[in-house]
């Protein structure tokens, strides 16, 4: 199952977005990328098979701590390939999407496609909604007001000052994507396609790493490599997502517009040039890359104006804000709604 497949109903429908649809598709905006794609996952392949073979000539030394924070870049750059995989950005079919996503998500980096892409396309599917969007579900963070008044434990003391929490608790992301990973495998539902191979993957990639750290590196070394490493790629990635959602309006209940409105309220765009791009992989231009799941990444840009252009036309708001702006958005956000956890404190 794919993001663009779940939605096809809901694009082909009549409605403001077949008009916008018929502009993008006209500039050529869908057509695939095969020359950049080669280019990006070349590039980055051969950056991880070199960071390795670095990393085991370096040996046992605390200059690997360097290592570990680009290899902790390169994971998430991983990563990102993986979400375009997911997406069909590179391959329209599902077989070689299916096959490259595993390879990139299990075996690279320790996450399993499989409970990735089911996960990320409900997320598509219903952003920011609060019963339907995983990603928002109330967990160690609360996002709404109204889903901190019910938590209880560890979230509710969190909640009520999780603002200050955000970052340090990112530091947890690479770790709670593999945990997530092994636990998908045991979970019944959703249940997980190809398990076993998935199985494999995930625990070939998690042997091969504690192999080379302890192979290389002392025990002593070994351990803050690896919190350096697996610290930073959290970071890294949930600095990815942060900005493109969180602090946007949430629905709930029965709440759902239509498919242009559902998609562009709820997603922020964050300004910059092409290193922006590079360091967010196109997630910057998440508007775009909501209303047209299977665009390839370097097609975003170009599509903005013209998304821009249309939204305005329609009433639509198209927020976009800088990149510092962005993470102060989302902080202010969750402040605000772990107020009445704070007020119960007091």
């Amino acid at each position: 199952m794919t993001t663009d497949s779940s939605l096809a109903a809901d694009r082909t429908a009549g409605s403001d977005f077949a008009g916008l649809s018929r502009l993008i598709t006209s500039a050529g905006l869908l057509e695939q990328r095969p020359g950049y794609y080669v280019a990006r996952i070349g590039g980055v392949g051969l950056l991880y098979a070199g960071l390795w073979a670095a990393f085991a000539v370096l040996g046992n030394s605390w200059w690997q701590l360097l290592t570990a924070g680009v290899l902790a870049v390169l994971f998430a750059q991983v990563a990102l390939v993986a979400h375009d995989l997911a997406h069909r950005q590179v391959f329209r079919l599902r077989r070689p999407s299916e096959t490259a996503g595993r390879i990139a998500g299990n075996l690279c980096i320790g996450m399993s496609y499989g409970w990735w892409q089911d996960k990320h396309t409900r997320h598509h599917a219903n952003p920011n909604h609060e019963d339907l969007d995983p990603d928002v579900l109330p967990d160690i963070l609360v996002w709404s007001s109204a889903q901190a008044r019910v938590s209880r434990g560890l979230p509710r003391w969190i909640g009520a000052r999780q603002a200050y929490w955000f970052f340090p608790l990112l530091t947890l992301e690479g770790m709670n994507l593999h945990v997530a990973g092994f636990r998908a495998l045991f979970a019944r539902r959703p249940p997980l396609k190809h398990r076993r191979l998935e199985a494999a993957l995930l625990c070939f990639h998690v042997v091969g790493y504690a192999a080379a750290l302890l192979l290389v590196l002392s025990p002593v070394k070994a351990l803050v490599f690896l919190a350096v490493h697996q610290g930073l790629f959290g970071l890294y990635m949930g600095c990815t997502f942060a900005p493109n959602h969180k602090g946007m309006p949430t629905l709930t209940g029965h709440d759902r517009p239509d498919f242009l409105r559902r998609q562009v309220l709820t997603s922020r765009n964050v300004r910059g040039g092409r290193l922006v791009d590079l360091a967010l992989g196109g997630l910057n231009h998440q508007i775009e890359h909501h209303l047209f799941p299977s665009m390839p990444t370097p097609h975003l840009r170009r599509a903005r104006p013209i998304v821009k252009a249309y939204c305005a036309e329609h009433g639509v708001t198209y927020t976009e804000t800088g990149l510092v702006s962005s993470y102060v958005q989302a902080l202010r956000h969750l402040h605000r709604v772990g107020a009445p956890l704070r007020r119960a404190t007091a």
